[in-house]
């Protein structure tokens, strides 16, 4: 079966950086979008970042500037390089496969989450 595995979260200063990773396996997902979405407590899930088959990318408003989003079709992985790190990026960030643009994929790729958060 499918499983997407994010690692990377932790507990990071105001202006810090992380790099998330999410590590998938059970299938290769080189012709499909991948990203991240992520969720604050008490908040709807909102969209991060995402990185298509052929490479575009796409971020949300938010975090434009901020965050890079890469993949590593070798290794089924995509990445979440954020810098400039703000208290308002506090949340759980998950792994999607199936992604297009901003638009989770119908497919139910997600993973765990992995925590994040960031102190003033």
């Amino acid at each position: 079966q499918v499983q997407l595995v994010e690692s990377g979260g932790g507990v990071v200063q105001a202006g810090g950086s992380l790099r998330l990773s999410c590590a998938a396996s059970g299938r290769t997902f080189s012709s499909y979008g991948m990203g991240w979405f992520r969720q604050a407590p008490g908040k709807e899930r909102e969209f991060v970042a995402s990185i298509s088959w052929d490479t575009s990318t796409y971020y949300a408003d938010s975090v434009k500037g901020r965050f890079t989003i890469s993949r590593d079709n070798a290794k089924n992985t995509v990445y979440l390089h954020m810098n400039s790190l703000k208290p308002e990026d506090t949340a759980v960030y998950y792994c999607n496969v199936g992604v297009t643009a901003w638009v989770a994929g119908a497919n139910d790729y997600w993973g765990q989450g992995t925590q994040v958060t960031v102190s003033s």
